[in-house]
């Protein structure tokens, strides 16, 4: 794939924004659009499609500061060549909840250190940085096919250590970890269940939400189908 400048990508960024279409949608599902132009998912990861895999320009696209240049810039780049220092640093610059999901999915959760990052995350006092933590555990969870189920183990004791931080983006990154390693296997969904039995009783609101939501599905007729 030809290398491309990012001057031009950003020019290309700016022509595919539609302002008026998206930003107040943005607006209103909680995502910060100080930065963003208004480019919709579909047109960055078309995008990414034609510019193939570029370390460097995804380095450079994430130096813009502009929002859509920077989640394009999580499609883009290779997770062979991502750092952990690279990590740390892009996961102190999220300030949305969408720019935190994308980097995680598209590109933290294949990278060498994601299991690592995982475990760390969760322990900042940071909204956006805890929520990669637990992003990460989900993601993990449905793309890691070769992860053992002693290693999503180690992440129960965590998911109930922070169950009690009642920040929206937090609670529901935890939910959502708790939710996808209970739907990996049947030996997983019974460690999932009693996880979610056991936030049911703390004296959180958090807690008591996560239990709820996770064991609403967790115990459903269609997971525990799937599950069998």
């Amino acid at each position: 794939m030809k290398k491309q400048d990012v001057s031009i990508v950003v020019k290309e960024l700016k022509a595919s924004a539609k302002p008026k279409e998206y930003i107040e949608g943005m607006s209103r599902f909680g995502i910060t659009t100080k930065y963003a132009l208004g480019v919709s998912i579909p047109t960055l990861r078309s995008m990414a499609k034609k510019l193939g895999k570029q370390h460097e320009l995804a380095l450079q696209l994430w130096n813009t500061n502009i929002h859509e240049a920077r989640i394009l810039a999580s499609m883009i780049d290779d997770p062979l060549l991502v750092s952990k220092k690279q990590m740390d640093d892009w996961v102190k610059d999220f300030n949305s909840w969408d720019m935190c999901d994308q980097c995680c999915g598209n590109l933290f959760d294949k990278t060498e250190f994601a299991y690592q990052k995982a475990l760390e995350w969760p322990k900042s006092d940071v909204e956006y940085t805890r929520r990669a933590g637990f992003v990460l555990m989900a993601c993990l969870a449905v793309h890691d096919k070769k992860m053992n189920d002693k290693d999503f183990l180690k992440f129960f004791p965590i998911i109930e250590k922070w169950s009690d931080d009642d920040r929206n983006f937090v609670k529901k990154a935890v939910n959502w970890a708790l939710r996808q390693i209970g739907k990996r296997n049947k030996a997983l969904n019974k460690y999932a269940i009693e996880c979610g039995e056991s936030l049911k009783n703390r004296n959180s609101k958090s807690a008591k939400w996560i239990a709820a939501d996770a064991l609403r599905e967790l115990k459903s007729s269609a997971v525990q189908r799937r599950l069998k």
